[in-house]
């Protein structure tokens, strides 16, 4: 490393501003991050290997992957709401235009416990489109249930006129099903369901390129993209979030399934304050990869301010205040500090800088022990609560650029494949500057609820293109994979958050949001790749997956839907 750019590390570990840290050792679900280290030295890679807990634990046999047998008819059944049973006090009215039949179904009450139910039959197994035909008069929130279970609720628009709102690949049982629709909190005129067969499923292809957006990847990096590209679509790869250096959620994992996952997640932070913790979780995350596993780092981004939070309420610093366009990307310390000291740039901007240089200096520390990371800084970009995503889609570009930017060429990072986790069209950065797109995927009263991701895995590879891997980034319960199967929704990799995701006070595994039995048969399916599976094939061994086709699905296998509702 050039002697330059260890003296940035060293004044950006100096000078961050300093801050009140909002990191906690609390295993809650609260998205806390730990404080990692800021290395200034460069270190030599170190070639002992940690012991995984080997405890006896007990073991399950392997699943195969079950899907249903498919087959696929055209359809187009409509269901009028006025020929539902009516409860509740929901009536019939036709004052409104533009409705299909005799009227509509309106009266449902504003404590969101009444709805409407269609009892719809269905010609054959497959994925159906669902397509309701709602005006309301404001924005309302609508829960969707298939046979008594929750599958996701969506928006309707406002402004009182219909308009045709539609779940796709939903997948339905031949015969019969009750589809029950209930608004929360609003009335809503509700004039019928619309089932066609779903066209879409097939678009979804596994040609990823696998080749790093940094011409000068480093050997490992190139190695790790390559298995992650040859594995797409062939298994979903399972891994965990660790909320710190102990390791106890991938331990109590392997506790309660006999297996390991194989990625370890940690979220990093620009320490403001005490470094007693920082070196933990950068040593952990080498000891995960040196043990055989594959290493995933987010940052959380603590706002470089006298006031600093990740949440944009908690915090008084406006992105928009440090976008510049001057080209600071590859200037060294010296030469942006005499930009801020002439007032060419905003403290906002300086701010930045040092915080960038700072964590590139813990990155520069797995580099240096020949760790390849998975790098995901600025997650979930497309929201306003965070704020590098407060500021809008321009400044949230600028900044992605810049960390890029700096990394890659300055700091030369030759060791990091980039996770951009913007989630919309609309936050979308350069293809350049990212190798795998990912979205967080957190449903409410969610517990076992199957795939229930394919529209959000279909929506992020139209936009991305196939050329890039889709993964889920955060998930709060694990996404069902004889589901993602089914749906041809196969992830590059998902990975479960801590605390109360994963396991009660007691440190033990709760079932809040995903059953025992789920966990382990998710891990010990065919379909999931975990650690010694993943041993395996880097030794050299090939691994199959076994698919059990059956005329109808298992009775207690949840029937999945997309998270997300397009109006037309």
């Amino acid at each position: 490393m050039n002697i330059k750019k260890l003296i940035s590390i060293a004044a950006a570990a100096a000078l961050s501003t300093p801050a009140v840290c909002g990191c906690s050792k609390s295993k809650k679900s609260e998205k806390v991050v730990n404080e990692p280290p800021v290395p200034i030295v460069e270190e030599e890679p170190e070639t002992t290997t940690a012991a995984l807990v080997t405890t006896s634990v007990e073991t399950y046999p392997d699943y195969p992957v079950t899907i249903p047998e498919i087959n696929k008819q055209t359809t187009g059944d409509f269901y009028e709401a006025e020929d539902c049973e009516l409860t509740g006090g929901l009536k019939v009215a036709a004052e409104k235009d533009n409705f299909s039949g005799e009227g509509y179904v309106t009266g449902f009450p504003a404590d969101g416990k009444t709805g409407l139910t269609f009892k719809a039959d269905v010609p054959s197994n497959q994925h159906y489109d669902l397509s309701f035909n709602i005006a309301a008069s404001r924005i309302t929130t609508c829960r969707l249930m298939l046979n008594g279970v929750q599958l996701t609720d969506f928006t309707t628009t406002g402004g009182g006129k219909f308009t045709q709102i539609t779940i796709q690949g939903v997948f339905l049982t031949k015969g019969g099903s009750e589809i029950t629709l209930i608004p929360d909190g609003g009335d809503i005129c509700l004039d019928y369901l619309k089932l066609t067969d779903n066209n879409t499923l097939s678009e979804i292809k596994y040609d990823a390129e696998g080749k790093p957006v940094n011409e000068n990847a480093a050997e490992a990096a190139k190695e790790l993209l390559s298995f992650l590209t040859e594995s797409y679509g062939k298994y979903i790869i399972t891994g965990q979030y660790a909320a710190d250096s102990d390791n106890s959620e991938l331990d109590l994992i392997y506790r309660t399934t006999g297996k390991y996952p194989v990625i370890r997640f940690c979220n990093l932070k620009v320490p403001r304050g005490s470094y007693d913790e920082s070196f933990k979780d950068i040593d952990a995350s080498a000891d995960w990869y040196k043990n055989g596993g594959i290493v995933c780092a987010s940052w959380y981004w603590s706002a470089p301010s006298g006031k600093s939070s990740v949440r944009t309420e908690e915090t008084d610093f406006d992105l928009s205040k440090a976008v510049t366009d001057k080209d600071i990307a590859n200037l060294t310390q010296e030469e942006i500090r005499g930009l801020y000291g002439e007032g060419n740039i905003s403290e906002e901007c300086y701010s930045l800088i040092l915080d960038i240089d700072n964590m590139a200096g813990q990155l520069s520390s797995l580099k240096s022990k020949g760790v390849p990371v998975l790098w995901r800084p600025l997650p979930e970009g497309s929201g306003n609560w965070y704020w590098w995503g407060a500021a809008g889609k321009d400044a949230y570009k600028w900044l992605w650029k810049l960390v890029y930017t700096r990394m890659t060429e300055y700091f030369q990072l030759d060791n990091l494949i980039w996770i951009w986790n913007g989630q919309s069209s609309s936050s979308l950065v350069d293809k350049n500057t990212y190798d795998i797109a990912s979205v967080d995927i957190y449903m409410s009263d969610e517990k076992d609820y199957g795939s229930r991701f394919y529209e959000s895995f279909a929506a992020i590879q139209k936009f991305t293109g196939k050329g890039k891997l889709v993964a889920i980034s955060e998930c709060g319960s694990l996404p069902d994979i004889d589901s993602a199967f089914r749906d041809n929704a196969i992830w590059s990799f998902f990975g479960l958050w801590f605390g109360e995701y994963l396991e009660d006070d007691k440190g033990e595994y709760s079932e809040k949001y995903t059953s025992k039995e789920t966990l382990v048969r998710t891990y010990n399916s065919d379909g999931a790749l975990t650690l010694d599976e993943y041993q395996k094939i880097k030794s050299g061994e090939t691994l199959s997956v076994n698919t059990e086709t059956v005329t109808e699905p298992a009775a207690e296998e949840p029937a999945s839907v997309t998270t997300t509702a397009s109006a037309q």
